[in-house]
């Protein structure tokens, strides 16, 4: 292991106590400015302009200190990637924040000092150990109760570490008029997309009947034609032979494009059954894995199912992939389908395809993650709310 992936490691395993010690200190700072601000408004409440000053002050100390948490909370206690509410609150919001900071800032404290004790009385009884005062049995014990009250502060870490982060997702999250006004946007851009995809995808439908079921239509009706001329016995039962191949073709061309309008099979199996008939046809050999306890709302499984028939379709035309895993399944509420293959990656998410995909899923109040970096891997990661 390198010395970088080492410092990472070792960093990786301080960033919650090195996040709640910072917390406690950024408490003091938060509690000296509290009570300077309530003292200046209580001093100034008599006279408006120095009142309004003080306002002006509380509100810049404020708006400094939250903005201070924030990098704070995104750096050390939340989880790689993990977003925190950035929206902006009001001063009341935001003094009302930094009071209820108090409490996990006293914890950290206290939790801090009882290591602290505990490591005094831990180098008291090594101590005594070594001196011989105490008995093997005796020394063996009171390790046993350092390691449980060691236990016992690390949990006490994590859950004021936990208890800040609640805060201020609960304090400095939108108020009930702003996470309205976001949903009317969201919807309203939703509804905006999945028009687009719909129109999107009546194109694609279009060009695929006219550049492959009708051209295919077209020469089917030559090749009768030259079949009707034709003299020779033989010659048209060539043609005859010919002809009932183009037919077969040109009706699984037309099943296609009518799986593409909509999944018919979804009525009479499940979402793993279907895609394992889609996975038949790959050109790209697919590994299914389909866990779900109970089978979720069609609208879910039609959409699974057309992010799915899209990645499989970009693995074996653009990504160069020998494998392509499909999972799925329900973690918290949501049913999650993640699509992994080993091509070569530089998928474009904001493309044609994958941008539809998204609108399909954000109808439904899903979420849809694409990764796919230069040299690859892809990764389709679509969620979705059941319930």
């Amino acid at each position: 292991m390198t010395g970088e992936r080492r410092v990472d490691r070792w960093w990786a395993r301080l960033r919650l106590p090195v996040g709640v010690a910072a917390g406690s200190a950024t408490g003091v700072v938060e509690l000296a400015v509290l009570v300077l601000a309530a003292v200046a408004f209580a001093v100034s409440a008599p006279v408006p302009p120095a009142a309004r000053g003080v306002a002006r002050l509380t509100r810049r100390y404020a708006g400094w200190l939250v903005g201070l948490e924030r990098d704070r909370l995104r750096r050390l206690l939340l989880p790689e990637g993990e977003p925190l509410p950035v929206h902006e609150v009001a001063t009341r919001r935001q003094v009302g924040y930094l009071a209820a900071r108090l409490l996990p800032g006293a914890l950290g404290l206290l939790a801090y000092a009882m290591l602290g004790v505990g490591l005094v009385l831990a180098g008291i009884v090594v101590r005594a150990a070594v001196r011989g005062e105490l008995s093997l049995l005796d020394t063996l014990a009171q390790a046993a109760v350092g390691v449980v009250l060691l236990l016992l502060n690390v949990q006490a870490l994590a859950s004021v570490a936990a208890l800040d982060v609640r805060l201020a997702r609960r304090l400095l999250g939108p108020g009930s008029r702003a996470e309205l006004a976001r949903r009317v946007d969201e919807l309203t851009s939703s509804r905006a997309g999945v028009i687009a995809a719909v129109d999107a995808e009546r194109q694609r439908i279009e060009r695929d009947l006219h550049d492959g079921l009708q051209q295919r239509l077209v020469a089917l009706g030559m090749l009768l034609g030259r079949a009707r001329r034709a003299r020779d016995a033989d010659r048209t039962a060539a043609l005859l032979a010919q002809a009932h191949e183009d037919v077969q073709r040109a009706v699984e061309e037309l099943r296609e494009v009518a799986w593409r309008v909509y999944p018919s099979a979804l009525e009479g199996s499940d979402l793993g059954a279907v895609l394992t008939m889609v996975a038949r046809r790959s050109e790209v050999p697919v590994r299914i894995r389909c866990d779900l306890p109970i089978r979720p709302d069609r609208q879910i499984e039609t959409v699974l199912y057309f992010v799915a028939c899209e990645a499989l379709t970009n693995a074996a035309k653009h990504a160069a992939a020998t494998l392509v895993a499909v999972e799925i399944g329900v973690r918290e509420g949501w049913v999650r389908m993640r699509v992994h293959d080993d091509g070569v990656g530089g998928a474009d998410p904001t493309g044609r395809g994958l941008a539809g995909l998204a609108r399909r899923v954000a109808a439904l109040d899903g979420r849809l993650r694409v990764t796919s970096p230069a040299g690859g891997p892809t990764t389709v990661l679509a969620e979705l709310p059941c319930g």
